[in-house]
C-alpha cells in the first residue's frame, strides 16, 4: 500500500450530489472508486429525489443521505444557500467527517465547516450564462456569483474538470490561481461481440432542456441531414424550462442500461453544446467506439481534438454537412470511432480518483498524525 493511500484508508468523507444532471453518475464513481479503497464514503443529495434507474447505480458500501436541502442553482436568494450550507456543515459533524468533498462551490463558502473543504466546480451560473446566454450575467443573479467566488476561494483546494473550464473559473471569479485540473472519468463501454452493426442515425444526449444543450441547432440540423438524428435525455427543466423538436426524434430520459445498448450500435455521435465544463455523455459515446461531431469550444478541443470533427456551435448546416459526410464515408466512421475510443480510455474512473486522492492526503495528513 502505498504512503498516499495508507493516509486515505479509513478516513471518512462527506461528498454532495443531485439528481438533475452528471454529477449523480460523477459521485457514483467516485464514491465507488474512493470505498474501494476503504474509504467511509456518504453522498449528502440536495435537490430532488433520485428514481429508481438512478438509485440502482448507488454503489456497494456507500451510503446516501437525501437531506432535502435545494440545489444552490434554484435557490431564489443567499438566504437559502446560507441555510442549506449551515445544515451541510452539521452533518459533516454530525456524520464524523475527516473531510468535506463539495461538489457545488455556492455551498463551499457559505458556513464554516468543521473540517478541510474540498470543492469541484462542475458548473456555475455566471459561466453557464456566458455560455448559454451570452453577455453580462444577470444583476439579480449577481448575489449567486459572489457565493460561488467565495466558495472558489475560501476552500481548502478547488478543482476543476477540465484545464478550459479551469481557465474560464479562473477569469469570471478573477480567482489568484486557477482550480486544480481533474478530468472527470466514466466506467469503459462493454466490450462488443462480433461484428459491430452500423446504425443509420445520429444521437445526441443530454439535458435538452438547458438552452447550453443548443437544442434549436439540433432539430435545425436534424431537418437538413440524411439520417435521422435522436436526442436522448430530459425536455422539460426544473423551473420549467421546456425543449421542443420538429424534425429531432425525441427520446426522452433513458434508463442507463438502454442508453449503453443505444451507444453499442455506434451512432454518430452530436453534441451542440455552447458550454460544457467536460462532457460525460461524450466521454461515454467514445468510450462505446462513436464517432464524434462536436461544437467547436474549448472543452471539447482540449478532450476530443484529434479524435472528433468540430463544428461552430451555431451552425445548423454545417453539423448537418459533417454527419452526413461521416455516414457517407464508413472508413472515417471507423477511424474516428477507434480515435474517439483509444482517447476516452484515458478518463476513467480510477484515473479520476487517483487525482482526487493525491488531493485530498494532504489535508487528511493532521487526522492520520492524530490516529
Amino acid at each position: 500500500m502505498s504512503a498516499r493511500a495508507a493516509r486515505l484508508a479509513g478516513a471518512r468523507i462527506l461528498m454532495t450530489t443531485d439528481a438533475v444532471g452528471g454529477v449523480w453518475q460523477y459521485a457514483c464513481d467516485l464514491a465507488a472508486q474512493l470505498a474501494a479503497g476503504d474509504c467511509e464514503v456518504t453522498l449528502a443529495l440536495l435537490g430532488p429525489a433520485p428514481g429508481e434507474a438512478l438509485r440502482a447505480e448507488l454503489p456497494a458500501g456507500v451510503r446516501l443521505i437525501e437531506t432535502g436541502l435545494p440545489l444552490d442553482w434554484l435557490c431564489d436568494g443567499p438566504g437559502e444557500v446560507q441555510t442549506a450550507a449551515r445544515a451541510l456543515a452539521g452533518l459533516a459533524a454530525e456524520t464524523g467527517a475527516d473531510l468535506v468533498h463539495c461538489n457545488s462551490p455556492a455551498l463551499a463558502g457559505a458556513a464554516a465547516f468543521p473540517v478541510p473543504v474540498v470543492t469541484v466546480a462542475h458548473g456555475c451560473i455566471a459561466t453557464w450564462w456566458q455560455g448559454a446566454r451570452g453577455g453580462p450575467l444577470d444583476p439579480a443573479l449577481g448575489w449567486h456569483a459572489e457565493r460561488v467566488r467565495r466558495g472558489l476561494t475560501g476552500s481548502a483546494a478547488t478543482v476543476a474538470p477540465s484545464a478550459a473550464f479551469a481557465a474560464m473559473l479562473a477569469a469570471t471569479y478573477r480567482l489568484p490561481c486557477s482550480p486544480v485540473v481533474v478530468h472527470n472519468g466514466r466506467p469503459p463501454a462493454p466490450a462488443i461481440a462480433g461484428e459491430v452493426h452500423r446504425f443509420h442515425a445520429a444521437l445526441s444526449v443530454g439535458r435538452m432542456w438547458d438552452p447550453a444543450k443548443n437544442a434549436a441547432v439540433l432539430d435545425a440540423a436534424a431537418a437538413q441531414c440524411g439520417v435521422r438524428l435522436l436526442a436522448a435525455g430530459p425536455l422539460r427543466g426544473p423551473r420549467g424550462e421546456q425543449a421542443r423538436f420538429a424534425h429531432a426524434v425525441a427520446l426522452g430520459t433513458l434508463p442507463g442500461a438502454c442508453l449503453a445498448e443505444l451507444l453499442q450500435l455506434r451512432p454518430v455521435f452530436v453534441s451542440a453544446a455552447t458550454f460544457e465544463p467536460f462532457g460525460l455523455a461524450v466521454l461515454e459515446a467514445a468510450s462505446a467506439g462513436c464517432a464524434l461531431v462536436l461544437s467547436d469550444i474549448p472543452t471539447f478541443r482540449e478532450l476530443w481534438d484529434g479524435a472528433a470533427l468540430f463544428v461552430p456551435a451555431q451552425d445548423a448546416a454545417g453539423f448537418a454537412a459533417t454527419i452526413d459526410r461521416v455516414h457517407r464515408d464508413p472508413e472515417l466512421r471507423w477511424r474516428l470511432g477507434e480515435a474517439a475510443h483509444g482517447r476516452a480510455q484515458r478518463f476513467t474512473p480510477a484515473a479520476m480518483a487517483r487525482g482526487m486522492a493525491a488531493i485530498y492526503a494532504p489535508l487528511l495528513k493532521t487526522r492520520a498524525v492524530a490516529a
